[in-house]
């Protein structure tokens, strides 16, 4: 499925080492480096693995236009869960590495120590390493070979079908947002960036809601079609989608096992999770 004007989150169709990558592959690495960052707050191991990330999404060719619009989005959440996290914890990394160096002293409990911001870059980096990781996922694996893979780690094919139709959902309500919103403001009502963010979000929303509901009832008619084709009565299906592992598929998941070892070794030679540069 190529690109589609207007939309932000969806597979693109391009020929490079990742995109050739059989979808089973690629889903298999993306859950283990996203659980081991997830789990390590190990910064050498973390920036090691965001750079890796970084390399991966210059090899995918995705292009900084086709995701901005996310990693803004996600941007902004990750700086307020940062500052959340600051708010309502203010010595929680005091706490993590046994000791406090203050920068600044500040007012009761909120001083600003080295180790609160040490353990806040560390969950900065945890972000910077794993939105790369999701995002080559989305936009190199084509959903209905999403599904196959799915379900050759285990899942239910009907769970699975159900999942790639949902991600063949999510660009098509994007681009048929986008006429509408084109639409609109050929009408006359704007809603680009020259309106006020309330206005805009208000009006948004009044496309948003029927574009969805407009979707549920496609997709019960498309359950419908499916169950009268006889969808779902055998325990097994074959995928047309499906590509077996090749050489390249063989690399990448022995990467994947080394980077995921090396992430546990280092709890054993840090002694946890948490490496501690303030001992």
């Amino acid at each position: 499925m190529a690109k589609t004007q207007g939309q932000t989150l969806g597979y693109i169709a391009r020929d490079t080492p990742l995109h050739r990558l059989s979808g089973a592959t690629k889903l298999i690495a993306f859950i283990a480096l996203s659980v081991i960052a997830m789990t390590s707050y190990d910064t050498r191991f973390l920036i090691g693995l965001g750079i890796l990330s970084l390399i991966l999404f210059w090899v995918s060719k995705i292009q900084w236009s086709e995701v901005k619009t996310v990693i803004y989005f996600i941007l902004f959440f990750s700086i307020l869960n940062l500052i959340t996290i600051y708010i309502f914890e203010p010595e929680y990394g005091v706490q993590l590495y046994d000791s406090r160096t203050v920068i600044a002293e500040g007012i009761g409990r909120y001083s600003l120590t080295q180790e609160q911001l040490f353990y806040e870059f560390n969950l900065f980096v945890k972000y910077f390493s794993t939105i790369p990781l999701a995002l080559i996922f989305i936009l190199t694996t084509n959903p209905s070979e999403f599904a196959s893979s799915l379900n050759r780690i285990g899942v239910s094919y009907r769970i699975a079908y159900a999942v790639a139709l949902a991600l063949r959902y999510i660009p098509d309500i994007q681009s048929q947002f986008f006429a509408v919103r084109q639409s609109q403001q050929a009408r006359g009502i704007e809603m680009s960036k020259k309106a006020p963010l309330i206005q805009r979000v208000k009006r948004s929303a009044q496309v948003i809601m029927p574009l969805i509901f407009s979707s549920l009832d496609r997709i019960e008619v498309i359950s419908q079609a499916m169950e009268l084709r006889r969808f779902g009565k055998e325990n097994r299906r074959t995928w047309y989608s499906a590509r077996p592992f090749k050489r390249g598929d063989f690399i990448a998941l022995f990467v994947t096992i080394v980077l995921v070892a090396i992430g546990v070794s280092l709890f054993f030679i840090n002694g946890g999770r948490f490496y501690n540069p303030f001992k």
